[in-house]
C-alpha cells in the first residue's frame, strides 16, 4: 500500500496578515531608540551590520507591495515548504540591496513607518488568494505573507543576538507561523514517518524514512522549543551543539536531524 499523502497545512489569511503587521510593529518599536553605535554593531549574518539588517527587513516586507503591483501569473507553482530552499539563490542580491538602502537612509524609523503604512494599504486592497509573480515562483498572497512572517521572526532573533538588551517582542501568531513552516519544510526534505519532531506548543511533524510509528510512544523523538528550532533550521545553531547543551532532546536511532539541517540560511 502506498504511503498516505501528507496534507498541506493551510494558514488563516486574516491571522497571517495581522501577524506580519504585528511583528513589523514590534521590530519598529524595538529599534526606534537605537543609536549610531548600536546600528553599526555586527550581526551573525556575515559582514551585515544592524543598520543593514533593519534595511533588509524593510525590503523583505516591501516586497509584498512590489509583487502586488506586477501582473498576476497564471497559476501558483511554488509550494510553501519549498520556499526556504528556493530563495537561497537570491540571497546575494538581497544583501546588496539592503546595504545600498541602509547607506541611503539615515532615518530607519521613518523607513519602517513607511513600510508599515504601505503594507497595510496594499493588504487592504488585495484578496488573500491573489497570485503573486515572485523570483522563486508564483504563490498566493497569503502563502507569501507566511514567508514574510518567517523572515521577520528569524531576523528579529538576529537583532536580539546583535544588540545586548534589545529584547524585541515576538507576536505569538508570527512565531507559530515561522515554527510550523520550517517544521513542514523538514518533513518535505526528509519524508517519512519514523521520527516525530515536537516543537511545543506550535508544531508536531513526522519525518525520516524508516518504520512508521502507529501507536504508543514513538521510538524516535526530537523535541525542542520554537526559537531553538528556528535557529537550527536556519543554521544559526549547529545540531550537535544544541543536543550537547540540552536545548534539544533526541532519542532513538533515527533521531539525528543533523544531516538534514539547516533548511535555509
Amino acid at each position: 500500500m502506498p504511503p498516505a499523502k501528507k496534507r498541506t497545512r493551510s494558514y488563516d489569511p486574516a491571522r497571517t496578515r495581522a501577524a506580519v503587521l504585528a511583528q513589523l510593529k514590534n521590530v519598529r518599536q524595538a529599534v526606534h531608540s537605537l543609536d549610531e553605535q548600536q546600528l553599526a554593531l555586527p550581526t551573525r549574518l556575515g559582514d551585515r551590520t544592524v543598520r543593514e539588517l533593519i534595511a533588509h527587513l524593510s525590503l523583505t516586507v516591501a516586497s509584498v507591495g512590489r509583487a502586488l503591483e506586477r501582473d498576476e501569473p497564471a497559476k501558483p507553482r511554488l509550494a510553501l515548504p519549498d520556499h526556504p530552499a528556493a530563495t537561497a539563490a537570491h540571497a546575494g542580491a538581497a544583501a546588496g540591496e539592503s546595504r545600498e538602502l541602509a547607506g541611503a537612509t539615515p532615518d530607519l524609523d521613518a523607513l519602517l513607518a513607511r513600510t508599515e503604512e504601505d503594507l497595510a494599504r496594499h493588504l487592504a486592497a488585495a484578496p488573500p488568494h491573489r497570485l503573486l509573480a515572485l523570483p522563486a515562483g508564483a504563490m498566493t498572497l497569503t502563502d507569501y505573507l507566511v514567508t514574510r512572517a518567517v523572515e521577520l521572526v528569524v531576523h528579529t532573533d538576529d537583532l536580539d543576538a546583535a544588540v545586548p538588551g534589545l529584547d524585541v517582542r515576538y507576536d505569538r501568531q508570527a512565531l507559530a507561523t515561522c515554527t510550523r513552516l520550517l517544521a513542514d519544510t523538514l518533513a518535505a526534505k526528509a519524508p517519512g514517518g519514523s521520527t516525530e519532531v515536537r516543537i511545543p506548543p506550535y508544531a508536531v511533524v513526522q519525518c525520516v524514512e524508516g518504520p512508521r510509528h502507529t501507536r504508543g510512544t514513538p521510538p524516535n523523538v526530537v523535541e525542542t522549543d520554537p526559537l531553538t528550532w528556528i535557529r537550527l533550521a536556519t543554521g544559526r545553531t549547529a545540531w550537535r551543539d544544541a543536543v550537547a547543551d540540552g536545548t534539544v532532546g533526541a532519542s532513538g536511532e533515527r533521531a539525528d536531524l543533523g544531516p538534514y539541517l539547516p533548511l535555509t540560511r
